[in-house]
């Protein structure tokens, strides 16, 4: 069984978000990562440990730990 865990950041974050069909989205696409974690895509250089998931128009960053995802950051396409 893998375990998510919500860094305070992201959820202060997910709740600023007004649109529910993207909060929805978002959702959806935590469950895909914990049915499969290895689903995003792998960080390089600074970020290297880290994995993004592109959800339009923002990138879920995550961290996987052994069986512990941590979902570090959700951050809009154009802030990168």
């Amino acid at each position: 069984m893998v375990d998510v865990i919500l860094d305070p950041f992201f959820k202060k974050k997910f709740q600023k978000i007004k649109n529910n069909t993207i909060k929805e989205k978002i959702i959806k696409q935590l469950s895909k990562i914990k049915e499969n974690p290895e689903i995003g895509k792998p960080m390089r250089f600074v970020r290297k440990g880290t994995r993004e998931l592109y959800i339009p128009p923002f990138r879920l960053s995550y961290r996987m730990n052994g069986n512990v995802i941590y979902i570090l950051d959700l951050y809009h396409k154009d802030e990168q």
